[in-house]
């Protein structure tokens, strides 16, 4: 298949046609207003629906209407919009309803800036809602892999009747690369007859989706299957990648852009003799802790972000206090450099000595 120059938007929307989405209700924000301005032309070209709706609030509740038909649907914000669409989420988790969500984070907090930001890592891995739910959440370090993980993600969303979100930062979305977008089969992973709105369960009555539950046991009853099925998830849909890990005193944690550019740092410190490696989630959410149990050689993690050190915790968690971890982090559209986290690395490899 032929490799196209695209930018990272645009790769995104074109990647969820590809995957058979045909509806798609979105608001425009910085930085991931080519997303929805591309699906407003290209959903026509292939008997789609596209329509902006009045707010984010709006679109949230809109692409809960479209899921619950049992179709794919998409929609497409950045931090402050995806805020605004908090109370939705949680609706669509209680109604176990395919929903593909992309964040294309930019800084804050509050309006913050346009320029790109992980600041929205806690948000999205601990449920970006009220209640007892989780969401699974991706997150892509080049356009190929924003590519691959948004066809994946309305797989998954449909294996698991669960929202899954694409969490990428300001510069995913504006950058040009040469990315590979193959067409999917249209498909369905779960089958709507069974749970849709609509359809015929049985004989003179409809499914009916709800996330109200006035009794306290059913309502806890609903909340275990939920937890249940995330137990499943947490088993089936971890993904990282470990580069150089096997023999690293010193490994780099990092997802996303930040990834990318650490894996840099760790080629440059392996070239100047340091055992350097970088354990880099694809999936945040499930966080895959047992990848980071297993680090043979590691002395060291340093957890670096495009925050204040949100994923820092999870680390924590994953490695049990057994492992050193320390951080360096840049925020408000601020990217760690290469030169900079080879600095914090030298300094982590002097103090071990």
């Amino acid at each position: 298949m032929t490799k196209v120059l695209m930018k990272g938007t645009e790769a995104i929307a074109e990647a969820a046609v590809q995957a058979g989405c045909k509806y798609f209700y979105g608001y425009p924000i910085t930085p991931q207003n080519e997303i929805p301005e591309y699906m407003s032309k290209r959903l026509f070209e292939v008997g789609g629906v596209y329509l902006q709706a009045e707010s984010e609030v709006a679109a949230s509740n809109m692409i809960l209407g479209g899921a619950a038909t049992g179709e794919r649907v998409m929609t497409s914000s950045s931090s402050p919009g995806v805020s605004l669409m908090s109370e939705a989420m949680s609706y669509i988790a209680g109604q176990e309803l395919p929903v593909v969500v992309v964040n294309v984070m930019r800084g804050g907090p509050g309006l913050g800036g346009i320029l790109p930001s992980q600041g929205d890592y806690n948000q999205a891995t601990c449920g970006m809602g009220h209640g007892d739910f989780n969401i699974i959440v991706y997150a892509p370090s080049s356009l190929q892999e924003a590519v691959d993980m948004v066809q994946r993600a309305f797989d998954t969303a449909q294996k698991y009747r669960n929202p899954v979100m694409i969490l990428c930062d300001g510069i995913i979305g504006q950058i040009m690369e040469a990315v590979e977008i193959p067409a999917q089969e249209p498909r369905n992973l779960s089958n709507p007859a069974e749970w849709a709105a609509g359809y015929m369960r049985e004989r003179g009555r409809r499914n009916i989706l709800q996330s109200l539950f006035l009794t306290p046991e059913v309502l806890e009853k609903h909340n275990q299957k939920l937890e249940a099925k995330w137990h499943v998830i947490e088993q089936n849909e971890t993904a990282c990648e470990k580069y150089l890990t096997d023999d690293a005193e010193v490994v780099i944690a990092a997802f996303g852009t930040v990834g990318r550019i650490a894996r840099s740092v760790v080629e440059a410190m392996r070239a100047e003799g340091f055992r350097a490696g970088l354990i880099r989630p694809l999936a945040v959410s499930p966080f895959p802790r047992m990848d980071f149990a297993e680090l043979p050689a590691c002395r060291h993690i340093l957890d670096v972000e495009m925050n204040w050190g949100q994923m820092l915790k999870d680390v924590k968690l994953a490695t049990e206090s057994r492992i050193p971890v320390s951080f360096y982090g840049r925020s408000g559209g601020m990217c760690p450099g290469v030169a900079e986290i080879e600095d914090e690395c030298r300094k982590i490899f002097a103090a071990l000595g």
